[in-house]
């Protein structure tokens, strides 16, 4: 049944590839093209595909070269132009990853393309681009924690008034002071950042442009009215500079010595594009300097290698990790007294 199904579904790409008149293409190209879409056939096997074909499909066959070339007729009866492996293997693994990043709008229309990418990948047994999406993964480097959830109509309305140009109307939960607020938001972009999507945008009287968390949003309405144009907003830069900070970022050398695991880790996959190592004498250790950006997210990465980093500039960078040191220091030594002194006595 499974040789049954490539047959058909490689027929279905044979006559995908034949152009209609004027348009002609040859056996030998066909054959080549058959085998991109990762079907393993002879020219003999195409050649038999092709004479099976020609009457129930109206064929045409030019005999003027070696390799026949062949066309549809004008009154073929029917349109092929729907799926082949190559992109239905595409969609199939880009919809999880568009979620998040195309309006609601285009979602729909695509719906029918990704689930008509799943049956066919799902019913094509013996081809091996079928199989590509059950042998590889994208993982981050690092835990990678659950995307937060966003309402489906919040998304729907959110990505319609960015696309759109159009005001939004949100009841919006503060983070900090735990309590719904209603905003009316004029949108300038979207950013995915790791769990979270923001929408980036200025609030209804105020220039200045926020970050709102699109799971924080319990309700969300796109209005008629049309969002203040932001012919300044960049959002590349905005992302160098304001993203989830209130002054603009700037560059600093980091200076530190290093491990051997994580030297040989960075000589591999640099810290940034200028970057060097340099060995240390006494010893395994070595010296990495590196132009970085001065933000949390950076100093997080090098708080994270523990013990495996020694960090001397920039000088605020070690102030605060030492800070960070001793309060994780003392969190501990504190827990394992209360531990210590409220444990029973044993007998």
């Amino acid at each position: 049944m499974s040789e049954a199904k490539d047959t058909l579904l490689r027929l279905i790409a044979l006559l995908r590839l034949i152009p209609r008149t004027p348009g002609r293409i040859a056996t030998t190209t066909l054959l080549e093209k058959l085998k991109d879409d990762g079907f393993s056939v002879s020219l003999r096997t195409v050649q038999r595909d092709l004479e099976r074909l020609s009457i129930p499909f109206a064929l045409q066959r030019d005999e003027s070269s070696p390799s026949f070339r062949w066309s549809l007729s004008e009154n073929a009866p029917i349109d092929f132009s729907a799926m082949d492996t190559p992109t239905a293997l595409a969609l199939y693994l880009a919809e999880s990853h568009l979620k998040t990043l195309l309006p609601q709008s285009v979602l729909d229309q695509l719906g029918p393309q990704f689930r008509m990418a799943r049956s066919y990948l799902d019913n094509l047994e013996n081809n091996g681009l079928a199989h590509w999406a059950q042998k590889v993964r994208a993982i981050p480097n690092g835990k990678s924690l659950q995307p937060a959830q966003i309402v489906p109509c919040v998304w729907e309305q959110a990505s319609t008034a960015l696309l759109e140009r159009k005001q939004l109307q949100i009841s919006y939960l503060s983070r900090s002071k735990n309590e719904l607020k209603k905003f009316l938001i004029h949108p300038a972009g979207l950013v995915s950042r790791h769990a979270i999507s923001y929408l980036i945008g200025s609030v209804n009287g105020y220039d200045d442009l926020r970050q709102f968390a699109l799971h924080r949003i319990h309700q969300a309405e796109c209005l008629e009215a049309p969002a203040r144009a932001r012919g300044d907003f960049e959002i590349e830069r905005y992302i160098r500079q304001d993203l989830n900070t209130d002054t603009p970022i700037e560059q600093v050398e980091l200076v530190a010595d290093v491990s051997p695991q994580i030297a040989w880790l960075l000589s591999e996959t640099p810290l940034s594009s200028e970057q060097c190592l340099e060995p240390l004498p006494n010893g395994n250790w070595q010296r990495l300097r590196a132009i970085v950006p001065d933000d949390q997210e950076t100093l997080w990465w090098v708080f994270g290698l523990g013990e495996n980093v020694r960090v001397w500039e920039p000088q605020h960078w070690a102030a605060e990790i030492k800070e960070r040191s001793a309060q994780i220091s003392a969190l501990y030594g504190n827990a394992i007294t209360h531990h210590l002194t409220s444990s029973p006595t044993p007998p």
